[in-house]
């Protein structure tokens, strides 16, 4: 590990699956170094999958297959800024597409139960517009969708 600071992921046996998943599903991703068990553990045995090295668009992270004790909550997520309609489309179905479910306001969720805001800028830009009658019809627009329709944001900030 070369980064001071690491995001530490627990996973129930599936760090692997779930670092290649985001590996193939998100640019400046990658899966580093595997680390297999010397010895048995709670929930593995020696040579299974202890942890895995792997980058999420840049973040430093580490799944650790810790066991069944812990599970993901919406306390935790990744933030995504999307560019378009079309990149916040694809990352929302590869993640809900693959196992995942939809929340409200772009979150989802994937099927490891790891939280993802899929967020466009444009949403960011736009509930921070500096006339605050369209920053709130944006935001209100926003409220009633699970992933955000860009279009429909910046419909609902012009009026």
């Amino acid at each position: 590990m070369v980064s001071k600071n690491t995001i530490c992921l627990w996973y129930d046996g599936t760090a692997l699956n779930a670092a290649k998943f985001y590996a193939e599903t998100f640019p400046d991703s990658a899966v580093g170094v595997v680390h297999r068990a010397p010895g048995d553990y709670p929930s593995g045995k020696e040579g299974d999958v202890l942890t895995v090295e792997f980058t999420v668009m840049g973040i430093p992270c580490l799944g650790l297959n810790g066991g069944p004790a812990f599970k993901h909550n919406e306390a935790f997520s990744f933030q995504v800024a999307t560019d378009d309609q079309a990149e916040t489309d694809r990352l929302w179905s590869a993640i809900v597409g693959n196992g995942g479910q939809e929340s409200a306001c772009g979150w989802c969720k994937d099927k490891w139960g790891l939280s993802w805001q899929i967020t466009p800028r444009a949403l960011i830009a736009a509930i921070a517009d500096p006339d605050r009658a369209a920053a709130k019809r944006a935001f209100e627009a926003m409220m009633e969708m699970r992933k955000i329709d860009i279009a429909a944001i910046e419909s609902a900030r012009r009026g």
